[in-house]
């Protein structure tokens, strides 16, 4: 069956031929691109023909980093903490969900409660023996495990740590690897069936639809999650391109198994649209708990060593090892950075690399928020990709959580984008969400055009210097993404020959202030030809 699409305003993304008016569309791919005459002409006598009456049609956007199936698990069956909750807000939302599923019966009178997000602005709220003591008294026997919104950290209270055997800690917040007993704890105890697992990627890829997105990377997958992916997948369920990141190291997320045990064995969840294609290794933690690997210190206080700089999860030489063996089996590897410590070593290894041979992998910087200077240039000439993600470092509260740590200087010099665009280095959008509380790329869009906050809460620009245009910052969502994941041949440009993967928007993009960017709204996504979205207030293209 073939579908031609006309009368549209369209962005390719395709440097050849940045717009055009009409696409064809045969067996899930693209076969004409052009204009209405030029593509008309291509039209077969039983083709339908579909008018976009002027709209704004872009390539299907790509998120090269989200952690996709903890979002569709938290939306279905955790508890979720209002945004910007205070103390007291994130005590009421524990003691209402224990209310609410306890009358039910949904939840056993000491089941665990688990939730997200607590903000970074609010660790000193938190972080006290009384604040505890109140969330002890608000859930009884039940134990409880929060995420903060990085979702690296995690407070729990003294039935959860009991359960997970830690002692000796006061205020039950628990730093990066010291939250892994609980979060394993938690694990053993609320497992999923594989329905409910399925149930939980296929609901995250839902909204990933509603937002335009048709390819993603989910950047820290488990056994389950690839599971849950291949039986979408054969069962024609799977409407996106995902590429896994399998676990080297586990500092936050509890799965079991990592490491050699897990990825070495993705291959056999390989499909049609889910390729197990890179491993995911921690190389550092976060700068808000001071565990960002910098070349500099941390401003003091009474907790750290003088002149504390965080230190790497892996030294030099392991670091080195497991990126030559993974790039051997032919795996790529995406490698979580926050300091430019950390940033600096992953450069070092992937030139070992390079020098040795190994040409064809891909490696992604994830975050890599600080980046000395004299490390930008050397991106481009590594073949190493920025992975980005503006939701998270643009005004709000973990850049605010950071200039409580660094100083000032330091603090404002955070993600160089147009320094790398400029040196030629392939950067890479994606959300972070959950840690972004949606992972609506045109927020991402709106804080690299304008870097500042997409929702106003926080005032403020942040290293202006760095903004980029909106034609790049597109891209650094389209295309660039899609050449990062290894999925430029198929999707990223509405091109011949690709994936016809698309986004109908409700406003054209180049005509709005870039203040007003985070508003644009999506119509209609399609996904290999076929219609995955409708938003319902939306007309329906006929």
């Amino acid at each position: 069956m073939q579908t031609i699409f006309r009368g549209g305003r369209i962005h390719t993304v395709d440097a050849d031929s940045p717009w055009a008016e009409a696409i064809a569309v045969e067996d899930g791919r693209i076969t004409a691109v052009g204009s209405d005459a030029e593509v008309l002409a291509t039209a077969r006598a039983d083709a339908e023909v579909i008018d976009l009456g002027g709209a704004f049609v872009l390539p299907g956007l790509v998120d090269v980093h989200n952690h996709h199936f903890i979002s569709g698990r938290e939306a279905l069956f955790e508890l979720a903490i209002p945004i910007g909750a205070d103390l007291d807000g994130i005590l009421a939302a524990v003691a209402d969900r224990i209310r609410d599923t306890e009358g039910s019966g949904e939840v056993e009178p000491d089941g665990w409660v688990i939730g997200s997000p607590w903000a970074s602005d609010v660790l000193d709220q938190v972080n006290t023996p009384a604040a505890l003591a109140r969330l002890d008294a608000v859930s009884g026997d039940h134990p409880v495990v929060l995420s903060d919104d990085a979702h690296h950290n995690r407070w729990a209270n003294s039935a959860a740590m009991a359960a997970a055997g830690v002692t000796g800690n006061p205020t039950g917040v628990l730093f990066e690897a010291e939250g892994l007993p609980v979060s394993r704890a938690a694990a053993e105890a609320v497992t999923l069936s594989p329905a409910e697992e399925q149930a939980a990627s296929q609901h995250a890829i839902g909204i990933l639809h509603s937002y335009g997105i048709t390819a993603f990377q989910d950047a820290g997958v488990s056994t389950q999650v690839m599971r849950a992916l291949h039986a979408l997948d054969t069962k024609g369920e799977l409407h996106a391109w995902v590429v896994s990141s399998m676990l080297v190291n586990d500092e936050i997320f509890g799965v079991d198994p990592v490491g050699d045990a897990l990825v070495f064995e993705g291959e056999r969840f390989r499909s049609a649209h889910h390729r197990p294609d890179f491993v995911k290794i921690f190389l550092d933690g976060v700068p808000p708990t001071r565990t960002g690997a910098f070349v500099e210190p941390y401003l003091p206080d009474d907790l750290h060593a003088a002149h504390h700089c965080g230190a790497t999860l892996l030294d030099p030489d392991e670091l080195l090892t497991w990126l030559r063996r993974t790039a051997v089996a032919g795996l790529s590897a995406k490698i979580h950075c926050t300091g430019d410590a950390s940033v600096h070593a992953v450069l070092d290894a992937v030139e070992a690399l390079r020098a040795e041979g190994l040409t064809r992998t891909r490696y992604q910087v994830a975050h890599g928020q600080f980046v000395l200077d004299s490390d930008i240039p050397r991106f481009a000439q590594l073949g190493v990709d920025a992975d980005i993600s503006p939701f998270i470092w643009t005004p709000g509260p973990i850049a605010e959580a950071i200039k409580l740590v660094l100083p000032p200087e330091r603090a404002e010099r955070m993600q160089p984008v147009r320094s790398q665009l400029e040196a030629g280095a392939i950067v890479a959008g994606g959300s972070d969400w959950p840690v972004s509380p949606t992972p609506n790329p045109w927020e991402g869009i709106e804080g690299l055009v304008t870097r500042q906050d997409p929702s106003g809460r926080y005032p403020g620009t942040l290293w202006s210097e760095q903004a980029i245009t909106l034609d790049e910052a597109i891209r650094v969502f389209t295309l660039n993404a899609a050449t990062s994941m290894g999925l430029g041949a198929e999707c990223g440009s509405l091109t011949v020959g690709k994936s016809a993967d698309f986004a109908v928007l409700d406003r054209d993009p180049f005509t709005i202030e870039p203040n007003d960017l985070a508003d644009v709204q999506v119509d209609q996504t399609w996904f290999a030809g076929r219609k995955v979205f409708q938003r319902q207030s939306a007309a329906v293209l006929r």
